[in-house]
């Protein structure tokens, strides 16, 4: 069975990626874990400088999920290509880096250093940092500056360009456009969605930061649906995400329009997860005589 996906000029050998933020930099599973089941590993996001994240705590369990506020906590720029890229470039699966920053020159920074380094399939762009200039509003709320950042990251790379986008906008379907038009190879969504949980007795938001972000289970159903709406708006790829816990959840996102999935919340749960979902949807297809993972698309109008 075909379980290829072309996204822009390259291939990833399978559909079955590990969404950024939950796998680290591969190194953290590798005595767990067998990595050919996995076609991409999404790694942690870059920024320009080293971050510490937020106060703790950073995670809440919810009913059917996780709200999260780390604060894109990562080592910057400079000690990821020093010392994880060696490391995790070792592995059979595609590294697709995500990049974030706060202005638009922070993220043409980070791909013009990247650019420079071997071992690097593609970017995954996480649009729903805040853009200080703009007040704090996250890129991902305007199609307009997802367009023009799209164009301008562009510029600098012809390898594939994944722009990550944020559900918690009007109607995605135009963010996902603009990236069309800005010459985006494909989309990853869902990211996280805003969620708050409060501390009755103490009468006040559990997480220092008020808010976070809700993954796992409970998005699954909007996540779906918004694969659905996006891939009927756009003609580029579709990267499903959001509250994958096994074969049937990865399935749903396929039979959407997904080319590709990431598996977040669940490697937390059961960090073999990834050859699990990789085994169910070999035998969903064996079973419904599906050669090439690409005809899911064509069952769902």
């Amino acid at each position: 069975m075909d379980l290829s996906i072309k996204i822009g000029t390259n291939i990833l050998k399978n559909p079955i990626g590990v969404a950024s933020g939950t796998f680290g930099y591969g190194s953290e599973y590798e005595e767990l874990i067998d990595f050919s089941y996995i076609g991409a590993i999404y790694t942690k996001a870059v920024t320009p400088s080293p971050k510490q994240g937020n106060e703790i705590p950073r995670i809440i369990e919810t009913p059917s999920g996780l709200l999260n506020s780390i604060g894109l906590a990562n080592v910057g720029l400079e000690k990821f290509i020093s010392e994880k890229l060696p490391q995790c470039s070792k592995y059979s699966s595609a590294i697709i880096v995500n990049v974030a920053g706060s202005t638009k020159d922070e993220y043409v920074y980070v791909l013009e250093k990247l650019e420079e380094c071997k071992g690097i399939w593609g970017y995954e762009i996480n649009v729903s940092c805040p853009n200080v200039k703009q007040g704090g509003m996250a890129f991902g709320t305007d199609p307009l500056t997802v367009e023009n950042l799209t164009k301008s990251l562009r510029a600098i790379t012809r390898k594939p360009l994944i722009v990550k986008l944020t559900p918690n906008f009007t109607d995605i379907r135009q963010t996902a456009k603009a990236c069309e038009i800005g010459g985006a190879d494909a989309v990853s969504c869902i990211n996280t969605v805003v969620g708050m949980v409060i501390d009755v007795n103490n009468k006040k938001p559990i997480l220092p930061q008020k808010t976070g972000g809700l993954s796992g289970p409970a998005i699954r159903p909007i996540g779906v649906a918004m694969v659905y709406l996006v891939k009927r708006s756009i003609s580029i790829p579709v990267i499903g995400i959001g509250g994958i816990m096994n074969a049937e959840d990865a399935l749903q996102y396929l039979l959407a329009g997904a080319s590709a999935i990431q598996i977040g919340t669940a490697n937390f749960v059961d960090p073999s997860i990834a050859s699990i979902i990789y085994k169910g949807i070999i035998s969903f297809c064996e079973k419904e005589g599906i050669k090439n993972i690409s005809q899911l698309h064509h069952y769902i109008d």
